[in-house]
């Protein structure tokens, strides 16, 4: 897939654990370890909105297009 998830990369930046942001957005740590992974299919604009009202960034700072990995 071309899109890349940098979530990983956020939650280092603003020093948050999994955990914590899993009960800060009220998604479960599953669901947040597939996001993560980049193992996703899809994520709602309301967990998206969740999540960069969390970690304080937009959503660009959390999704990436690579058109070269197709």
């Amino acid at each position: 897939m071309a899109i890349i998830v940098n979530l990983d990369v956020m939650m280092a930046k603003r020093k948050i654990s999994l955990n914590e942001l899993s009960e800060r957005v009220d998604i479960t740590l599953s669901n947040l370890s597939i996001l993560k992974t980049g193992k996703a299919k899809a994520i709602r604009f309301t967990t998206l909105e969740a999540i960069c009202k969390a970690l304080d960034c937009q959503p660009g700072d959390i999704l990436e297009y690579r058109g070269d990995l197709e």
